[in-house]
């Protein structure tokens, strides 16, 4: 833990130890190997680890105080072991979240505690203590031990010790530093070792073995995979499809596989080798990049550690032969030296293992006189392919001229109109001006003279028709990509992997994947599709006049078709777009922002753009005197941010004050000039933009400190559906967070929103609704939609049933502002309920939670209870109970529970089976779901024909309820707690909760501050008083002193069940003793005279108890 910490250890900072451990391959190893050595300290080295260190190792750990059991001292803070040092010191203290630990047995025991985060607390240990090794020994003894020579002998380093230090145990000490001495020296050797055999990828293997797998997947019983794919299409010119970021940790690229016999495997393939993540699905995420599993050399691996199914069949030799058809081109083809022709079949993993190696040969010279032919590869001959696919063609290499190119390399045989538009080229010398700096230079690269690389050309050659399979990408090496993206991609961080490793060779062709999102591979065949890659060769070379006309024909094609969008990109028109953006053309800036705006709509091209950091570009030029560019630009960001990592881009480049800024105009006058005409659609782009960028916490904040609020709200009064979209949108977006609904309620926008509401565009009407919905949780805007006749609109949206979004959202208004009663009242004038329970049925969950939610606030009201019965609404609501859905099963409860208190809708509950089912919601992971169903339980109960046989009826319910009580959650507790009040009424089914062990579980809670969960736990323990020496029980479970403390609390409830509990508890003598000596008579006394009839009995009769036992105690003594 010396050298290794500081010599194989990598750390987040330049010098070792002062920063946080990395989370990489070699640190992983590290950190097992210590946690090996840490738990079989103790056993190992008994006497060692008894050893009191000299500073105790502290840091931040995970466990809590519930995680120790026994051998320690725990309270409600702070947990200490039983052992202690000379100095009375505990030998482990915790202290949350702190831990302090002053031995190795201890530290075994802990890190035991630790169970499944082990590995976090040896990390947390190490980080925070930068030299464990001084701690332990003491700095002056570690010093005097380095200085001797390794070969001195156990007795003499005793005796040099004892001459300088005076400590207890200096054999011991010496003993553990040499223990810790040789097991630093092993952890750098295993490192060593473990560096040496890492293998290394790159994404031309990756490719490759990714290629080989996706033949796996077949159809039929005999499958080996289900199925094999990328989570990214955008393919870099080093041949990566992780983000430039992930690149800069050696990532290559992100697979979902599914296996036949075990869940989806989520897998990073990086230089150092194969790893499962934490679960990348798609390109956009930005978590879940985080290694849950060993390295693995290869996929082959990996899978083969996880798959039993793809272990037992990837290596017969039969495998899958028949269902792979006849028809299929092999594209799989490596070179076979002729004389190995008659070798025996290798082993698969012999097979994979050289696989890299024989493609790396293809692209180095021949040696003299060393003939080869191509045939197929030996592990497509193992599973039979030959058969149905033909021999392979044999193929002389010719000899180089030299001149051959990269363009050539990748030539198909196409007809004489396709190879026309692969030949036209210009050159980037025509461009004068300010272009001809910003232009992609169309530079060819030249391959290497040699045979070898010229046969690497052919083997990827395919012999297509005139007609079909026309499909090529344009292939940009890194250092012939335009401006910005050139150099993004070669710039890397001091000691990462250089972006050049990466790299493929420009002789290697690489065909377009075929996967279900893409386009299908007809549509290359559109001659649309060719026509706009030759426009884009010619964006390429022309001068400025060229380039604006360039710009304008490709406009006349329909640029919301895929087809259209792709051929812009696989040419490498995107960068070009991209390019043009910093020229100071008026006409090529506009034509390009006019084709990226509509492109953008695509989630590839969007992304692609991000990824060539486009927006950076589009976000700057937010700031041009042009009108025109700044509403084109901020409508193509609209687009473009509707990721994470796009939104992010927006603010961190300034872009959000900039789009702020252009709200600013005059929307609402009656007649405006043709430039404020511009001003406006200026300021709705920005709003469209916002929209966007507003689904990010981040960017809500940063629009609400530019001063965005007020100039939404100007908005907000414009009388241009078009403009009112956006901004209604971003509002209703930004709601969810408390300052913006308390500015749009300051700002007087809820009138806007109430008058919008009627509006004739069902989207706009929705926008509105929703953000009424976000913005009704405070009453003080309940009663502005009230003040401004907003009820009887959201009424109306109901009629709109095939709507579901303007549906779900008008639901959602209606519930939060039934909140407040007189709402309520309202919202029956105009019919709201009987059209809510026609919603029962039929639905989406997003709009049952809503409507549920807003039948239960209408049961608040007595009348409106039987509303619901006759409308049909409790066997509705019953129905919805055995869902899955969290939120509807919380407000269904609710709604139920409301019902319950009426005893007409209690038969019919009771009789539909209503209260079964309720109670096996206490079973449900929720705590939610557990305490809503708890607080319906109560009237439920309450009001049930034969409430008793009711709960006995059902097996385990009880148990169940006690069980509860052992909860966290406050709420449950108090759910619980009243439920039992209720239970505990029916004296059989109070003997069964005694049984269970309800009395010490009520009495753990009693130290509790929560006033809620108070009331109801004393009501609780003052029911369960009534059966047997219960009161004597709770007395000996410590639980009437904390009651006492209950008097002084500020809620009346509380008072009440409180007295209650003491009065049933002053039955018993010894709870009588330790009330008096916890003052309990002066508070008392005080409730004597409060105006509650029944909290003036409950402290009445507690005090006669008292007062009885005081004078039953004088008499005894007077008569003795």
């Amino acid at each position: 833990m010396g050298s290794s910490l500081t010599r194989a250890a990598q750390w987040t900072t330049a010098s070792s130890g002062t920063g946080k451990l990395e989370f990489t391959p070699m640190n992983r190893f590290l950190l097992k190997e210590i946690l090996h050595f840490v738990e079989q300290f103790s056993s190992q080295h008994p006497q060692e680890a008894e050893h009191v260190f000299e500073e105790p190792l502290h840091w931040s750990t995970t466990l809590v105080v519930s995680d120790f059991k026994t051998d320690y001292d725990i309270s409600d803070s702070d947990v200490q072991s039983h052992e202690k040092d000379y100095e009375g010191h505990p030998l482990l203290q915790l202290s949350p979240p702190t831990v302090y630990v002053r031995s190795f047995s201890q530290l075994s025991k802990l890190v035991h505690l630790a169970d499944d985060k082990k590995l976090e607390e040896i990390q947390a240990c190490l980080e925070e203590n930068k030299d464990p090794v001084v701690k332990i020994l003491g700095p002056s003894f570690v010093s005097t031990l380095e200085k001797e020579d390794a070969h001195t002998d156990v007795l003499r380093l005793v005796d040099k010790v004892k001459e300088k230090d005076q400590g207890k145990d200096p054999e011991v000490k010496v003993k553990l530093f040499l223990l810790l001495q040789n097991m630093d020296n092993q952890l750098i050797s295993k490192c060593l070792k473990e560096i040496a055999g890492q293998v290394s990828l790159d994404p031309t293997a990756v490719k490759n073995e990714v290629e080989l797998l996706k033949k796996f997947c077949s159809e039929g019983e005999k499958r080996v995979l289900k199925l094999v794919r990328y989570t990214s299409d955008y393919i870099f010119s080093n041949g990566c499809r992780s983000p430039l970021w992930r690149q800069m940790h050696g990532e290559i690229c992100y697979l979902v596989i599914e296996p036949c016999d075990t869940e989806t495997l989520y897998i990073t393939c990086s230089t150092a080798g194969v790893f499962l993540n934490g679960g990348i699905k798609h390109e956009e995420e930005e978590s879940g990049y985080e290694q849950t599993s060993d390295m693995y050399k290869d996929l082959v691996t990996l899978l083969k550690s996880r798959s039993p199914h793809f272990t037992e069949n990837i290596n017969m030799q039969d495998f899958a032969v028949e269902e792979l058809p006849s028809t299929q081109k092999i594209q799989h083809v490596e070179l076979v030296d002729v004389e190995e022709q008659g070798q025996p079949q290798r082993s698969y993993e012999q097979q994979e293992k050289n696989v890299h190696e024989e493609a790396r040969q293809q692209h180095r010279p021949n040696k003299a006189g060393h003939e080869k032919k191509y045939e197929l590869c030996p592990r497509w001959r193992n599973f039979a392919l030959l058969s149905s696919c033909g021999k392979a063609e044999e193929k002389k290499a010719s000899k180089s001229s030299g001149e051959q190119k990269s363009g050539e390399i990748q030539k198909r045989e196409l007809g004489s109109e396709a190879k026309s538009k692969m030949k036209a080229e210009l050159s980037v010398s025509s461009f004068p001006g300010p272009l001809s700096s910003q232009k992609i230079k169309a530079e060819e690269k030249k391959t290497s003279k040699t045979s070898g690389e010229q046969k690497s050309g052919e083997i990827q050659k395919r012999k297509l028709g005139s007609g079909a399979k026309n499909k090529i990408k344009a292939e940009f090496s890194v250092s012939s990509l335009p401006g910005r993206l050139s150099s993004q991609k070669t710039k890397t961080p001091a000691g990462s992997m250089p972006m050049e490793a990466f790299s493929e060779s420009s002789s290697e062709s690489e065909e377009e994947e075929e996967q279900p999102e893409r386009r299908p591979e007809s549509n290359t065949d559109l001659p649309e599709y060719w026509q706009i890659q030759k426009l884009v060769k010619y964006l390429k070379g022309g001068n400025q006049t060229a380039t604006v006309l360039t710009l304008c024909a490709m406009m006349d094609f329909n640029l919301m078709q895929e087809t259209c969008q792709l051929a812009i990109r696989d040419v490498g028109g995107l960068e070009v777009l991209i390019n043009l953006l910093d020229t100071d053309e008026v006409k090529c800036k506009i034509g390009s922002l006019k084709i990226l705006r509509k492109i953008s709509h695509n989630v590839q091209i969007r992304r692609a753009i991000v990824y060539m950091g486009g927006l950076q570009s589009i976000v700057k030029i937010l700031d041009s005197p042009v009108k025109d560019i700044k509403a084109l630009a901020a409508e193509t960001i609209a687009n473009v941010a509707r990721f994470r990592r796009a939104r992010r881009t927006v603010r961190q480049y300034g872009g959000i004050k900039k789009l702020v800024k252009l709200l600013d105009c005059v929307p609402n006058l009656a007649k405006l000039t043709a430039n404020q005409e511009k001003d406006v659609e200026v300021a709705r782009c920005g709003a469209l933009a916002l929209w966007s960028c507003s689904k990010s916490t981040k960017n809500k904040e940063a629009i609400r400190k530019a001063g965005g609020i007020p100039l939404l709200g100007r908005l907000l009064k414009s009388p241009h559906e078009n403009m009112l979209i956006p901004v209604v949108g971003t509002l209703q977006e930004c709601a969810s967070e408390e300052s913006y609904r308390s500015a749009i309620q300051t700002e007087g926008m809820i009138k806007d929103l109430v008058k919008n509401l009627s509006s004739n565009n069902d989207e706009l009407q929705m926008h509105c609704a929703s953000a009424i919905f976000k913005c009704a949780e405070d009453k003080q805007t309940r009663d502005l939609v009230r003040k401004y006749r907003g009820l009887q609109p959201l009424v109306l949206l109901l009629s709109k049933s095939d709507n579901k979004q303007l549906l779900a959202a008008a639901t959602g208004a209606i519930w939060k502002c039934s909140i407040s009663m007189e709402n309520v009242a309202k919202f029956q004038e105009h019919h709201a309920l009987e059209t809510l329970v026609c919603l029962l049925t039929d639905q989406p969950e997003e709009i049952l939670v809503n409507v549920v939610g807003a039948l239960g606030e209408f049961a608040m009201i007595p009348a409106n209870k039987a509303n619901i019965r006759n409308c049909g609404g409790i066997k509705s609501l019953v129905n919805l109970l055995t869902g899955t859905n969290q939120a509807l099963l919380v407000n269904v409860t609710k709604a139920v529970g409301a019902c319950a208190t009426d005893m007409d809708n209690m038969a019919i509950i009771d009789q539909l089976d209503g209260v079964r089912l309720v109670w096996s919601l206490l079973t449900n992971p929720s705590a939610d779901v557990q305490s809503s169903a708890a607080w319906a339980l109560c009237p439920c109960i309450k009001n049930a024909k034969d409430a008793g046989e009711m709960v006995r009826s059902l097996v385990g319910g009880l148990e169940l309820i006690v069980n509860l009580l052992k909860s966290t959650n406050n709420e449950v507790l108090a759910s619980i707690c009243s439920a039992i009040a209720k239970i505990a009424k029916d004296k059989e089914n109070l003997a069964v909760l005694t049984d269970h062990g309800v009395v010490p579980l009520l009495a753990k809670l009693t130290n509790t501050t929560d006033d809620r969960l108070r009331r109801h736990l004393a009501e609780a323990i003052g029911h369960c008083c009534m059966w047997g020496s219960n009161r004597a029980s709770f007395g000996d479970s410590g639980a009437v002193g904390p009651l006492v403390r209950y008097l002084k609390s500020k809620d009346e409830a509380v008072h009440q069940s409180t007295a209650m509990a003491l009065y049933q508890l002053s039955h018993n003598p010894n709870n009588c003793i330790t009330m008096h000596e916890k003052g309990v008579v002066k508070p008392l006394i005080l409730f004597m005279g409060s105006d509650d009839e029944t909290l003036q009995e409950f402290a009445a009769g507690c005090v006669r108890n008292i007062r009885l036992l005081a004078q039953a105690n004088r008499n005894a003594r007077l008569y003795r």
